[in-house]
């Protein structure tokens, strides 16, 4: 099958398995229709990705990388901004609008952080359809 392809690339990509990792994704690649960086010669998507990786017509820091991309589950978020949130009702008060003679009341300050934390605390919603719920 592709036994001279798979020898040429061990030098490109010494741990096999990365090889095959890589080479199985560019293949995929090509399946849904990423233009190829050699002559296809009627070979298949699979050992035209090892002749690519072969000839070092694709860089394999961009393939792991877009491998690493394809295979996460959870994409990163931003990390919360340090400054505190207002709460609904000091909302009111910071813009003075509190009614005359009425004194301000000392509001907790909560961080998104925090307001985060404590959202993920809280247990699941029921659905209105669920058996505990009694309907």
């Amino acid at each position: 099958m592709a036994r001279v392809t798979i020898e040429d690339c061990i030098d490109k990509l010494p741990n096999r398995f990365e090889l095959v990792l890589l080479a199985s994704h560019r293949a995929r690649n090509i399946g849904q229709g990423t233009p190829i960086t050699v002559d296809r010669d009627n070979d298949k998507d699979p050992v035209v990705s090892l002749r690519e990786i072969a000839s070092r017509n694709i860089n394999t820091d961009d393939l792991r990388e877009e491998f690493i991309h394809a295979m996460q589950k959870q994409v990163e978020v931003d990390e919360p901004e340090a400054t505190e949130v207002p709460l609904i009702g000091q909302s009111t008060e910071l813009a003075g609008m509190h009614a005359p003679g009425e004194e301000s009341l000392d509001m907790e300050q909560m961080t998104e952080e925090e307001l985060l934390r404590g959202l993920e605390g809280m247990p699941p919603a029921e659905s209105p359809g669920s058996q505990r719920n009694g309907y």
